[in-house]
């Protein structure tokens, strides 16, 4: 089944259809995540090594697998370069892959980023030849910074983590998406579709959420508002969008009007 855009995307020297990325924490049952999954197109899907047993029978990596999707172990849970770095290592050893999705948080009120941790281990993750995908703040100079150590994509956080706030600086996101020579991925803060539809319109090349599907009151019908929601930012950003003005342009010019006495 297509996903998202109707075009392919590069990210980690493979093409991708779908510019939907998920989450798989917090589905109420495997059930649920497997229809919401299916629902949303994705090609790729999130797993914190932390919170799975890869050799477990009727796992969720086995779900994974029957779905055909591709799994990006992710550092969730780690808050010093050091842990994160041995997370990536023991995951490409449990899922058998050199991706990774580098998490280094800052602490466990806020979940943002620790910028100077997580660009050490994202050099670090490079040099030992992982694809590294790091979630990072908002940052236009960390995201340079990231890209430039060798990072396969950057991940600017639209607001903090299950916050559901939406984007809240799409100044700094036009910025990043307008530097950026790697792929821009939305990643957290994502509450409903108008949300993931401003990520596409402001740039970014795929939109990577977890709660805003997983918890919602019915995840496989917001798996599909994301969808649509993506490629119709997509489609709108490829479009063009008619110039913000202060005042009214009207659509119909005065030409051909009757003249009144």
């Amino acid at each position: 089944m297509p996903g998202p855009g109707e075009a392919t995307w590069s990210l980690g020297g493979r093409q991708w259809t779908s510019r939907l990325i998920v989450g798989t924490g917090g589905f109420r049952s495997l059930a649920q995540m497997e229809v919401a999954l299916e629902a949303s197109g994705t090609e790729i899907v999130t797993v914190a090594l932390r919170r799975v047993d890869p050799s477990a029978r009727g796992s969720l990596v086995e779900l994974i697998e029957r779905l055909g999707l591709f799994c990006l172990p992710n550092t969730a849970g780690c808050y010093t370069a050091r842990d994160a770095v041995r997370t990536a290592q023991l995951a490409r050893e449990a899922f058998e892959t050199d991706w990774i999705k580098l998490e280094v948080i800052g602490d466990d009120r806020t979940l943002l980023p620790d910028a100077p941790e997580l660009l050490a281990a994202a050099e670090k993750l490079v040099a030992d030849g992982f694809t590294v995908l790091p979630y990072t703040n908002d940052d236009p100079i960390l995201a340079r910074r990231l890209e430039e150590a060798g990072c396969a994509a950057v991940m600017p956080l639209g607001s903090p983590i299950g916050s559901g706030s939406g984007i809240r600086n799409p100044y700094n996101f036009r910025i990043i998406v307008e530097a950026a020579s790697v792929p821009v991925i939305c990643d957290a803060g994502i509450g409903t579709a108008s949300d993931a539809a401003l990520a596409m319109e402001l740039g970014c090349d795929a939109v990577l959420l977890a709660s805003a599907v997983s918890r919602a009151a019915d995840p496989a019908r917001m798996a599909v508002a994301m969808r649509k929601a993506v490629e119709a930012g997509y489609e709108a950003r490829r479009s063009g969008r008619i110039p913000r003005r202060l005042h009214a342009d009207a659509s119909t010019t005065d030409e051909g009007l009757p003249e009144l006495d």
